[in-house]
């Protein structure tokens, strides 16, 4: 059985607890490697190594910086097949669409910071015929960078990479249920260059290494992805020790599509939207409003093309749906569905755990689902299923969808369609939301802040935002 290792001070090591976890295959539910289930002393190891690789990486030239982050970039693209097979293996997506989105966007997040820091400019103010004032932005130290399973490579490195561009050391957690890549990229650290200790991946149980770098006091502060209730305890964990918190949170976002939109368009979108990495995505749209002049013609429409999703082995070339994460999380899905059969939903499509035959007899798989005909405020439209299943429901007037988009506790993302410009500004701009998509979905620019406003989370991340994140300001007044 391949045993994963922590990378701490630029090696490859066993946890000193010298216990491991089971890693789970979501297609096959068979066992294929273990994981180190690493505690306190761990997470010591790993601050201190980064705490004496801070000096030298922070006072590094910024261009030299630039340089080994390009080539750790450089390095993924390198080992595209390698890795999207291996966040494949581990997470259950298919394997086209890790090698097609997830692992050219890890590379994208190294190259994109890279070379931003060569643009991080600071702040000079003058006082007339009085003094200057410069602002300079210093980074931290050692800051933790906590990632969730559903874009494992995606979303590990898109904290890892500013963090390090801006001159901190890193100690970092992939989710313990999906942290081979995350293994795989401390092996092309090293090949890289990166100096020992500047990057620390500790792997492990949130409840253990995660609570270890959350409390340790060199910690400086602490960047998370992942679900709102672990992210509150965060927040619990680190505010008294006053560190800097960034946290992307739950989301269960409203897709509001309006009567005059481009239907092909939206139509095709809004079955990517839904289904996209088995739902598996903070940003899906799961909640799907559509004015009442098209719903008849959408909710056929819509059905017919989700029954046409193959759910199958992420291996095969024309697999749309992989299988769920793991064998909780199916559960937590078929849950969900029952709930909203008792809260008088109707299930339009799909409904129940997906049969793959083969080597996948045994795979967490969910069938795409569509459920109508239930109310906006009832606990399936309220809480985050984060699986492939979505609601539909008519509305009449822009008042009325307003109140069903912003009536959950969360506000990450929001999807408008419609072809009315002045509706698309007014209506955006009336949304309780961190990000909306007019016309398109995910459409991601790299310069722009990240993140969502309510119980989605506290902070921004992307484009010149993370790096204000992981530095920080410090003015400085000269008097002529």
């Amino acid at each position: 059985m391949f045993q994963l290792k922590n990378y701490i001070n630029g090696e490859l090591c066993t946890p000193d607890t010298g216990e491991y976890l089971d890693n789970y295959e979501p297609s096959t539910g068979k066992v294929y490697a273990q994981i180190p289930n690493s505690g306190q002393t761990d997470v010591q190891k790993a601050v201190a190594a980064a705490e004496k690789a801070f000096p030298a990486w922070s006072m590094m030239p910024v261009e030299k910086r630039s340089a080994i982050l390009g080539k750790i970039s450089a390095l993924i693209l390198e080992n595209l097949d390698r890795l999207a097979a291996a966040e494949s293996k581990d997470n259950g997506k298919p394997v086209w669409l890790a090698k097609q989105v997830d692992i050219p966007r890890a590379a994208k997040n190294f190259h994109f910071y890279a070379t931003a820091i060569l643009h991080f400019g600071s702040e000079a103010n003058a006082m007339t015929n009085k003094a200057i004032n410069y602002t300079l932005r210093d980074p931290l130290g050692v800051v933790a960078c906590i990632s969730p399973w559903n874009l494992p490579l995606y979303l590990f490195s898109w904290k890892i990479a500013p963090a390090l561009a801006a001159g901190n050391c890193v100690v970092a957690k992939p989710s313990e249920v999906t942290p081979m890549t995350a293994y795989l990229l401390s092996e092309l650290c090293i090949e890289a260059g990166l100096p020992a200790g500047v990057l620390n991946i500790v792997h492990g149980l949130g409840t253990h290494a995660g609570a270890a770098m959350t409390t340790h006091p060199k910690v400086k502060a602490v960047s998370f992805t992942g679900g709102t209730q672990t992210g509150a305890t965060i927040a619990k964990l680190a505010a008294p020790m006053f560190k800097k918190l960034s946290l992307e949170l739950g989301g269960k976002n409203p897709n509001i599509i309006f009567a005059d939109c481009d239907y092909d368009k939206m139509l095709s979108t809004t079955l990517r939207s839904s289904f996209a990495n088995q739902g598996q995505i903070c940003l899906c749209g799961s909640r799907i409003f559509v004015e009442r002049p098209i719903y008849e013609k959408f909710k056929k429409d819509f059905v017919q093309k989700a029954a046409l999703l193959k759910v199958g082995d992420p291996k095969a070339s024309d697999t749309k749906i992989g299988a769920v994460v793991s064998k909780p999380h199916q559960e937590k899905i078929l849950s969900y569905i029952e709930l909203a059969k008792e809260e008088g939903g109707t299930i339009l499509l799909g409904g129940q755990q997906a049969k793959v035959g083969g080597e996948c007899t045994e795979g967490y798989f969910v069938q795409p689902t569509i459920i109508e005909g239930l109310a906006h405020d009832c606990r399936t439209n309220q809480e985050e299923i984060f699986g492939p299943v979505v609601t539909i429901m008519p509305f009449d007037t822009e008042d009325e969808v307003l109140e069903y988009a912003n009536s959950v506790r969360y506000g990450l993302s929001a999807t408008v369609w419609t072809t009315n410009l002045n509706r698309a500004t007014q209506f955006s701009q009336k949304l309780e939301s961190g990000i909306v998509w007019v016309n398109c979905w995910l459409l991601r620019d790299l310069r722009t802040p990240f993140g969502g406003v309510k119980d989605s989370g506290v902070g921004r991340e992307g484009g010149f935002e993370v790096l204000r994140f992981f530095t920080e300001p410090k003015n400085i007044c000269i008097e002529y």
